[in-house]
């Protein structure tokens, strides 16, 4: 900030004052052209505008900088650009395939006693040998997924 005090010629008063003379004259004016900034100054005045009672048109004021600008930094130093380190990556969709499932031979049939039909249970024998003996109400699918694995 410039800053430049005038000293009057005379002191002559004017109509538009009430009698009272003033003996200097400030007069404030902006800083000409583009101002650089480091990123250790922008991140202070980030601060001190979105800080623990922070205000924007606090930091302007103080600072003498656009708000603007106060809040290009900020998402700049949000996506990680003002400080050169990267924010930690955003969640993103990941690509899924899903396979046919597994060819599923089928179970040679198996006579099962006429007491286990009338009560609803269903007997499969693997070709590993494996017996298995399941309620009529099974859930298909369950079942389809436990005989994958003892296939394998």
């Amino acid at each position: 900030m410039s800053d430049e005090t005038i000293e009057p010629a005379a002191d002559v008063a004017s109509s538009h004052t009430t009698g009272r003379k003033s003996g200097r004259i400030e007069i404030v004016g902006r800083v000409s052209g583009r101002r650089r900034w480091t990123v250790e100054q922008k991140l202070a005045i980030l601060r001190d505008a979105f800080g623990p009672d922070g205000s924007v048109r606090t930091a302007v004021e103080r600072h003498e900088v656009g708000s603007g600008a106060i809040y290009t930094w900020r998402r700049q130093a949000m996506s990680g650009a003002l400080s050169g380190v990267p924010a930690r990556p955003q969640a993103t969709f990941a690509e899924v395939r899903i396979s046919e499932p597994p060819v599923m031979l089928p179970a040679p049939p198996v006579e099962a006693p006429a007491d286990a039909r009338t009560a609803g249970q269903i007997g499969i024998e693997l070709p590993s040998g494996v017996r298995l003996t399941v309620d009529g109400a099974v859930d298909a699918e369950a079942l389809s997924r436990v005989i994958g694995v003892l296939t394998r």
